[in-house]
């Protein structure tokens, strides 16, 4: 099998993945996906393949401003504020990482990201439907 019949077939299974995913697991992917891009774009650096290395960090940045800006900042407490505060400086890390071509600063935003989705993943089923009730029934409310 050809590598561009594999990716056809992957790109096919993420559609799908994503048809059927709930909020949660949305957000997981999206986090799973900037830390490969942020791998990917490490991978390059070392092998000084520069092209590769602009993609892919302007791929996972992009991810990482998609999680921050979908934040819902109308929830009390610090959660949200933190969390864009975090998606903030890790973009601004990835930028900083592009210019300077650092490794080390790849190692930080990787090692901020990482323990996010990490503990996202760990989230009880529990709680995501409480979560899930809770929004359903403040959108109802606004209509």
């Amino acid at each position: 099998m050809s590598l561009k019949g594999i990716n056809a077939y992957k790109k096919g299974n993420l559609k799908q993945d994503i048809a059927q995913a709930d909020p949660h697991k949305l957000t997981l992917m999206l986090m799973q996906g900037a830390l490969d891009r942020m791998a990917i774009a490490k991978g390059c650096m070392e092998r000084k393949e520069y092209e590769g290395k602009s993609q892919h960090l302007s791929r996972a940045t992009a991810i990482v401003m998609n999680l921050r800006d979908t934040l819902d900042m109308d929830v009390e407490g610090d959660v949200s504020n933190n969390l864009y505060a975090l998606y903030d400086y890790i973009i601004q890390r990835l930028v900083d990482a592009n210019v300077q071509n650092s490794l080390k600063i790849m190692d930080e935003a990787i090692s901020l990201m990482l323990p996010i989705k990490t503990a996202w993943a760990e989230i009880p089923e529990q709680a995501k439907q409480e979560a899930y009730e809770a929004r359903r029934q403040k959108q109802q409310a606004a209509v």
